[in-house]
């Protein structure tokens, strides 16, 4: 009779020792998979936890980088280049300056590939007397914003006045009794009003805008400038030394001062607050990362524990199999069956057992774990997004193909003891002590 005859005639005649060993490595597999199936589901879960924090924050983070850049764009300009023999008391005290600088130099910085400021604007600033009017003035020469030929484009944030043209502060305009539209004489040179700007309760109120090179000719300053004004860029908003350390490198000849201080208070709040966004996002993470690492750790243990329990009892089976067929044994042995064939017997039967039980325990396990967390309400993960979402089908594949190989092999090493003590006992022997 063939071995194969023999494994599935033995079976049938001793089925529950058989139904036994299965539900033993069917337990082993049941508790493996369903393990993985629920670390899974809360895996899914803790990405979409993570996912939803990571669109708030980015919501959050728009929302302040908008509000910072709406704050900057209203307080204009917060960066002044200045020469760098410039004394800043001075500067501080009539807010323009009495030493100057090449106009270039603002063309220059335009041309580099400097990222800390944009919104270049070169003016020629002093204070004169007004001949025709016969009054104090802040005259202001300025040719418009110098674009950075390394960034895109950007609104800019001073209207250009044209060559011709003047534009007057408020207490000017009123003052002087003139309108956008009106002619009026500076220093020999006729300009038509451009504009007149509303009451802003500062120097600009007493200010005279008009082109750059208009204002050199007049006060005999060709080529030159006073200063160049400019708008930091969200990279080095309140870091007015990277501002500095940047640009003077490109312009060796030139000091950098920052101003408008309450603007800049509120960009740096804002930006504490964006710090602490993200620092919640950090602990979120680190949270669903430590809360997955400790569900994989108890999770492993109890596995390991239940699958050695399991192949223990599937061992001490093996033994009572070998004991309640020993006469069978001593009789097959008698009959002319070798000690390889004694020994095959009991490993395909233990294999056998192994292959049933990891297919009956795979799609037990999977089903066990998904109404275990129905139940539980663990999780909003379904059982179709945890076996098919993010490439589920084939996670599951893979499992289970390693699984019909490995338990057979397992099966069979827990049976290989008792298998080696059948096939080298002395078949003699066996009979004499049967009779």
């Amino acid at each position: 009779m063939e071995i194969r005859q023999l494994i599935f005639r033995e079976i049938r005649f001793r089925k529950l020792n058989f139904t036994l060993t299965v539900v033993s490595a069917a337990v082993a597999v049941a508790c493996l998979v369903g393990a993985i199936t629920i670390l899974r589901a809360h895996e899914l879960e803790s990405e979409k936890v993570v996912i939803a924090k990571e669109a708030e924050t980015k919501a959050a983070m728009d929302k302040l980088n908008s509000d910072v850049s709406k704050s900057m764009l209203k307080l204009g300009f917060n960066v002044v280049i200045l020469p760098k023999e410039q004394n800043l008391a001075d500067w501080y005290a009539d807010d323009f300056g009495s030493k100057y600088m090449p106009e270039n130099y603002v063309t220059k910085l335009a041309n580099s590939k400097i990222v800390t400021v944009r919104h270049l604007l070169p003016s020629l600033q002093q204070k004169i007397v007004w001949p025709e009017k016969k009054r104090k003035i802040i005259l202001i020469g300025t040719r418009g914003e110098v674009p950075n030929i390394h960034k895109n484009p950007k609104k800019p944030l001073v209207e250009l006045v044209p060559e011709g043209s003047i534009v007057l502060g408020y207490e000017l305009s009123k003052s002087l009794g003139l309108k956008a539209g009106d002619s009026t004489q500076l220093m020999g040179k006729r300009f038509d009003v451009h504009k007149c700007h509303t009451e802003r309760g500062s120097k600009d109120d007493i200010t005279a805008w008009i082109h750059l090179h208009e204002a050199q000719k007049l006060l005999g300053r060709d080529g030159q400038i006073s200063a160049i004004l400019a708008l930091e860029c969200i990279c080095a908003w309140a870091d007015i030394s990277k501002v500095r350390q940047e640009i003077t490198k490109f312009l060796p000849e030139t000091q950098v001062i920052e101003k408008g201080s309450k603007a800049i208070a509120r960009a740096e709040a804002r930006m504490r607050v964006a710090k602490e966004i993200n620092d919640s996002l950090a602990r979120e993470k680190a949270f669903q990362a430590e809360l997955n690492d400790g569900r994989q750790r108890f999770t492993s243990v109890l596995v390991c524990v239940v699958i050695i329990g399991c192949v223990v009892w599937i061992g001490v089976l093996a033994f009572l199999n070998v004991s309640a067929r020993r006469s069978e044994v001593g009789i097959l042995r008698s009959m002319g069956y070798r000690t390889r064939q004694i020994f095959g017997l009991f490993l395909a039967k233990a294999m056998i057992v192994g292959l049933t039980g990891s297919v009956v325990g795979f799609f037990v396990g999977i089903a066990l774990a998904a109404l275990a967390l129905g139940i539980s309400n663990d999780t909003q993960i379904g059982f179709n997004e945890i076996v098919f979402a993010g490439g589920g089908f084939r996670y599951y594949c893979l499992m289970f193909t390693g699984i019909i190989w490995l338990t057979p092999l397992l099966a069979a090493a827990a049976a290989w003891i008792p298998a080696t003590i059948a096939a080298n006992e002395d078949p003699a022997e066996i009979l004499n002590s049967s009779n």
